[in-house]
């Protein structure tokens, strides 16, 4: 986290606006573009821009039931506003660039229609730390990824993958593989490098086998 506009970990706000959306995720180090038009995010985007321009992506809680709709997942990322234009009819596009995981601590009183909650940051001060170079998984892990790209039809640059630092990579695929609200979600909670490795690993192997387990599941 050497971005000179990057607050220091002992410098990170404690509390933060958030914005619950499902399948919305933005790893550190990662961008996540967004397309902001109901008013209350409007509100959001605006104060958070005349502040430190920090907000917290949290997906709603996979696990919630009808009646507990406005429940948040245990853990977020905050995202610092790094870009932002206006359109012609009265949205703002966004780009949020990660900066460090939280946990959701107490929700506090409503400002102009968005959430704030106070945010723990004790567990992800490992976000701030520099690639530590290539991890033990990490020849696995690019073979599946191969293997997943192909059966995706997806075409991907080996070269390019191989080269970029293991942790950007897997947060990358954390953000951008199509998965489901509460894989992506224990992806996000998986605190160091080699527990979220193995877990997306694990998801992609899975992935990979559905297939075979839903033909086998048909013929019973």
């Amino acid at each position: 986290m050497s971005h000179s506009f990057t607050p220091p970990f002992s410098l990170l706000p404690a509390s933060l606006p958030v914005f619950p959306l499902p399948g919305a995720v933005v790893m550190p180090g990662c961008q996540l573009p967004l397309n902001i038009f109901e008013p209350r995010y409007l509100n959001m985007v605006f104060d958070a821009l005349g502040a430190d321009r920090m907000i917290g992506m949290v997906q709603p809680d996979p696990s919630m039931t009808d009646e507990d709709t406005d429940a948040l997942s245990r853990t977020g990322t905050a995202g610092r506003i790094t870009s932002f234009s206006e359109t012609q009819d009265g949205r703002l596009i966004i780009v949020l660039t990660g900066v460090c995981r939280f946990d959701v601590g107490e929700e506090l009183a409503g400002t102009r229609g968005y959430r704030r909650v106070t945010a723990r940051w004790e567990r992800f001060a490992v976000d701030y730390e520099t690639d530590a170079g290539k991890h033990e998984e990490c020849h696995r892990l690019y073979s599946l990824l191969r293997a997943y790209f192909v059966r995706k039809s997806m075409e991907v640059d080996d070269l390019l993958m191989e080269k970029m630092p293991v942790t950007s990579l897997v947060n990358l695929m954390i953000g951008q593989l199509p998965f489901e609200t509460a894989e992506r979600q224990a992806l996000v909670e998986a605190v160091s490098l080699g527990e979220r490795l193995e877990s997306l690993a694990r998801l992609i192997e899975f992935k990979l086998a559905e297939p075979q387990i839903q033909s086998a599941a048909r013929r019973h």
